[in-house]
């Protein structure tokens, strides 16, 4: 399955504290036909997370979680100091088919926690806030937005909200002043601050103000994401994302002898 990726690109490295994003699909599976699905890998010093829209995925990792996802849930995982993992649409949606969509997005870790414990999050769609007006939902991931909080647990500041809307929709998202924000359209033509933004297309914003206009030219979905930067030096290599270059020598190390744990696909 080919994946877009707005980020990083040859202009942008990252959009603190965001340093990746992946969008798979969407694509049709027929039935029973063979699973793609990642071999076991390893991550330290962030936490990858999975926004499944279209599908169902099936989660293993090395401290024994293992998790089932359906449509509209989320996956967020910390890494810190190791993890191995292996992910994949699940046996159920390849026996009845179907269509598969996700994002995978990198959250960077500040370096006072890059080797905290990992963790595993497996958050269901009926977990987390859902906000609503006139042609617009708001499935409220993490952070604090118009009194509700989103059900994952972060290590810094940050909104992640998952978004559907119809044509001619209106609203203004609230981001905080101090935060960077970005905004990828899965699917549908939009109007923010002015600017139009088309389908499979990121746009990017500074910590210069306090929100984004939105209008909905048709319908679609989008991904909303803010966070306070983090002011400190990056360093990536692979799966692995540190402070520096000495660091990712010693995740190359630590993996291969086996600390990060075991997980047999």
């Amino acid at each position: 399955m080919l994946a877009k990726q707005p980020l990083p690109t040859k202009d942008i490295r990252q959009v603190s504290p965001f340093i990746l994003l992946h969008h798979a699909g969407p694509t049709n599976h027929n039935p029973d036909k063979d699973r793609p699905r990642l071999s076991p890998h390893p991550h330290r010093g962030f936490e990858p997370v999975t926004f499944l829209f279209q599908g169902k995925i099936h989660h293993k990792d090395s401290l024994g979680n293992e998790g089932f996802l359906n449509a509209g849930d989320v996956q967020w995982m910390t890494s810190g100091k190791g993890i191995i993992h292996s992910e994949g649409p699940s046996a159920e949606f390849m026996e009845e088919g179907g269509n598969f969509e996700l994002i995978q997005l990198w959250v960077n870790l500040p370096r006072a926690h890059k080797m905290t414990d990992p963790k595993y999050q497996h958050l269901t769609k009926d977990t987390m806030p859902v906000l609503t007006e006139e042609g617009i939902e708001m499935q409220l991931v993490a952070g604090n937005y118009r009194g509700k909080v989103g059900a994952a647990s972060t290590f810094s500041p940050m909104l992640a909200m998952m978004v559907t809307f119809e044509a001619g929709a209106k609203t203004f998202f609230e981001v905080p002043e101090t935060y960077n924000a970005l905004l990828y359209v899965l699917d549908g033509e939009i109007n923010i601050n002015e600017t139009t933004v088309e389908k499979l297309n990121m746009a990017t914003f500074d910590h210069e103000g306090e929100g984004i206009d939105f209008e909905a030219i048709t319908q679609g979905k989008l991904l909303l994401l803010a966070g306070e930067p983090i002011q400190e030096p990056l360093s990536t290599y692979g799966p692995f994302v540190m402070n520096y270059p000495a660091e990712l020598k010693q995740a190359i190390t630590d993996y291969e002898l086996g600390l990060m744990g075991v997980l047999e696909d």
